[in-house]
């Protein structure tokens, strides 16, 4: 039975959210060295991830550079605070019985923060997404039917204008230091998509939507440095993105799809499983029915809203959504019926 938590709750979580705007760091896994060549010195910062330390040129010393690097030590020293408030705010959430995440999962999921992939348009779908949700409804899921898989989606198409460090996501996974390796493709001459702890059942899926034609071969993601499996009607999540906040540590703000958007993507995945993975699609459908069964009582136009933009695309996924839809449990899916008739565009 879903539970709803106390008002109190979604209070602070607000709180904590607004002070997650942007990541934070302690420095802890960063240093700047320099290096002296015919007596000029060449500035550099060394980031530690995981056994790996990575160099990257900053450049001769000048008075500016110097300034950059102590500004950047000092912020260092100002976040404390900040981190410790956020780390109280996560402390009595999950002890108020807001959903946390794993040790592995908030290791990743951090790592990926802090080097800007959820800045850079980057979001967490499938059973992540649905845990995350919890907290942004501000319940407990009867059952949240999930693994420890983590889903990135993104697409060459959503990126920002800002400019920034070019991001590596394979690289980053590869040198957490967790033990990750790459999982070969199906076909050996395609690259990879997916990396998996070794001798563990821990999987991080590289997403994004599949355009054209029906294929299996490899998205190359230019903003992020890796390929991504396709997977079809991705790009309807991907259009609407919401910042939620996982429980771990101080907190780690990332993207979302919005939850009515996820409800009815989950319908049209349990139609289109193969029949082997029939549990897979019992889960899409258990899912769906807990977040539609919220957003009837606390958000019903959120279902109104992903319904209107889930006939742009196309005749055949609004099918796949009344079938799916057809298979939830019958009072909720009446109810979601219900709630689109009344609504007139």
């Amino acid at each position: 039975m879903i539970k709803h938590l106390p008002n109190s709750l979604s209070v602070q979580y607000s709180e904590l959210m607004q002070n997650c705007v942007q990541p934070i760091s302690s420095g802890s896994n960063l240093s700047f060295k320099f290096k002296t060549i015919n007596n000029k010195r060449y500035w550099y910062l060394y980031i530690s991830i995981g056994s790996t330390r990575r160099e990257h040129y900053l450049g001769q010393e000048t008075t500016d550079l110097l300034d950059r690097i102590d500004d950047e030590k000092e912020a260092w020293e100002s976040n404390a605070d900040d981190r410790a408030l956020r780390q109280q705010l996560v402390n009595m959430l999950i002890g108020g019985g807001m959903a946390t995440v794993s040790k592995d999962e908030g290791k990743v999921i951090s790592l990926l923060e802090r080097n800007g992939v959820f800045l850079a348009g980057a979001a967490l779908v499938g059973s992540m997404a649905f845990k995350a949700y919890a907290n942004m409804l501000s319940i407990s899921w009867a059952s949240d039917a999930s693994t420890q898989d983590i889903d990135v989606a993104a697409d060459n198409r959503y990126t920002l204008a800002l400019p920034r460090t070019q991001i590596n996501l394979g690289q980053l996974i590869l040198d957490s230091g967790m033990g990750f390796i790459e999982v070969p493709a199906l076909n050996r001459k395609q690259p990879s998509t997916s990396f998996k702890i070794r001798g563990r059942d821990f999987i991080v899926d590289v997403l994004a939507p599949m355009k054209g034609r029906e294929t299996n071969r490899p998205i190359h993601l230019t903003d992020f440095g890796t390929y991504a499996s396709p997977l079809r009607d991705l790009d309807y999540l991907l259009q609407d993105l919401q910042p939620v906040v996982l429980l771990y540590e101080h907190g780690i703000m990332i993207n979302v799809p919005s939850p009515g958007r996820f409800a009815i993507h989950k319908c049209v995945l349990s139609q289109k499983r193969p029949a082997a993975f029939a549990a897979k699609a019992l889960k899409d459908q258990k899912q769906a029915e807990q977040v539609f069964s919220v957003l009837l009582e606390d958000r019903p136009a959120d279902i109104t809203l992903a319904y209107d933009a889930a006939r742009k695309q196309g005749d055949s996924f609004v099918k796949s959504f009344k079938d799916g839809l057809n298979l939830l449990d019958e009072e909720i899916a009446a109810a979601v019926r219900d709630q689109l008739a009344a609504h007139v565009v």
